[in-house]
C-alpha cells in the first residue's frame, strides 16, 4: 500500500479551478458528427477546378452519411470518423462552351485509410464532355483530397479545443518557458502573463494580433456589431446585443460574452469566453479599428486566455473571425461589380 502522499499521481485531485478529469486520465468523448457535416460542406462546396479542357466547380454536398467523434484517454486524443459522401459538379468545355454535370463520390473516408488512399470516384451524365470528366478525375481529385485534409486538420485542432486540460506540471513548465513574439507587425504575437488572473484564478496569457482588411473602419466595426453581418461571416445564428451590457453568443454557443464598451468605428471591448474554458472564466477582448485610406487595421488584445487554450484561441480568431470576414468582404465586393 502506498504511503500517505505517495499515491499514483494519475488519481490525485490537484488544486485546479475546474477539478475536471485530473491529469487527463479518464476517458472523455465528444461527438463531432454535426460539426463535421458543417465543416465538410465548408471545405468542399465551391471548389474550382481549371485546366486546358475547361473549368469545373463542385456544387452541393448532396449526400452525407456517417459519424465522427474524438476521445481523450491518458492525455491522448483518439479520432474516429467514417463518411460516405456524394458531391455534384458542373463544368464548361473551353473550346465548345458546352456545359456538363456529374458527381463525385467518396464511399469511405475513415481513420483506417490515409487521405491519399481514400477512394474518390468521378462520374458524368451521358453525352459528350469526357474531357471534363478527365479534368475532374485528375485535377479535381487532387483538389478534393486537399479539402479532406483541411477537414481532418480542423477536426484535430479546431474541434478539440479544451479536450486536453492542463496539469499542474504542464502549467508550470509552460510558464517557465520564455516565448518571444515573432513575425512582422501585422502577424500574431503573444506576451506571457504568468499570473494574469481574470475570473476564475488560473494562469493566463495575453494574445495580441493585428490584421488589415479591405474596408473602411466603420464597415469593419459594423461586422462585429450588426447581427445580420455577424451571422453572415460566422455562418451560424447569433445573439448580438450591441450595447453596453448587451449579450453576445456565436458559433452555436461555442463563444459567448458581453459588450462592455462601444465607441462606434473606433473601439469595442468585450467579456469573451469559449465554451471549453473553465466555467465562469472570461477574457477581456479589446478591438481597436484604425482607418488606412481604403483599408482599415484591426488590433486585437485578448487578456486572460487560459494558458492551455492559447494556441486554440489564436486560431479561433484567425480562422473563424479574420479569414471569414475577409471572405465576406470579398463576396460583397464581387456582388457590387
Amino acid at each position: 500500500m502506498a504511503k500517505w502522499g505517495q499515491g499514483d499521481p494519475r488519481w490525485i485531485v490537484e488544486e485546479r479551478a475546474d477539478a475536471t478529469n485530473v491529469n487527463n486520465w479518464h476517458w472523455t468523448e465528444r461527438d463531432a458528427t454535426s460539426w463535421s457535416k458543417r465543416k465538410l460542406k465548408e471545405v468542399l462546396e465551391g471548389l474550382v477546378v481549371e485546366g486546358e479542357a475547361g473549368r469545373c466547380e463542385i456544387g452541393d454536398l448532396k449526400h452525407v452519411e456517417g459519424e465522427a467523434s474524438c476521445n481523450s484517454r491518458k492525455g491522448k486524443l483518439i479520432f474516429f470518423y467514417e463518411w460516405n459522401l456524394r458531391l455534384s459538379w458542373k463544368g464548361t468545355v473551353k473550346e465548345s462552351g458546352e456545359k456538363h454535370k456529374g458527381s463525385v463520390e467518396i464511399p469511405n473516408l475513415s481513420e483506417e485509410n490515409e487521405v491519399d488512399d481514400t477512394e474518390i470516384n468521378v462520374s458524368k451524365k451521358k453525352g459528350e464532355g469526357d474531357v471534363l470528366k478527365e479534368l475532374m478525375r485528375t485535377e479535381g481529385t487532387t483538389k478534393v483530397r486537399e479539402a479532406l485534409r483541411d477537414y481532418l486538420k480542423a477536426l484535430k485542432t479546431e474541434f478539440t479545443l479544451g479536450m486536453i486540460l492542463p496539469t499542474k506540471a504542464a502549467v508550470g513548465q509552460e510558464l517557465a518557458t520564455e516565448r518571444k513574439p515573432s513575425g512582422s507587425p501585422v502577424q500574431d504575437s503573444v506576451t506571457p502573463q504568468a499570473l494574469d488572473m481574470v475570473g476564475v484564478k488560473i494562469p493566463t496569457v495575453r494574445i495580441q494580433m493585428r490584421e488589415v482588411f479591405n474596408s473602411p473602419a466603420d464597415e469593419l466595426y459594423s461586422i462585429f456589431t450588426k447581427k445580420e453581418l455577424v451571422q453572415k461571416f460566422s455562418k451560424c445564428p447569433a445573439v448580438i446585443e450591441a450595447e453596453k451590457g448587451g449579450k453576445l453568443q456565436m458559433f452555436e454557443g461555442c463563444v459567448s460574452g458581453e459588450y462592455t464598451e462601444l465607441v462606434p468605428s473606433q473601439r469595442l471591448v468585450l467579456k469573451w469566453r469559449c465554451r471549453s474554458w473553465p466555467e465562469e472564466h472570461y477574457a477581456t477582448v479589446a478591438l481597436t479599428f484604425q482607418d488606412l485610406a481604403a483599408q482599415s487595421e484591426l488590433e486585437l488584445e485578448c487578456k486572460g486566455v487560459p494558458v492551455s487554450h492559447e494556441e486554440s484561441t489564436r486560431q479561433c480568431w484567425k480562422k473563424q473571425y479574420f479569414e471569414e470576414i475577409h471572405l465576406l468582404l470579398q463576396q460583397s465586393k464581387d456582388s457590387m461589380e
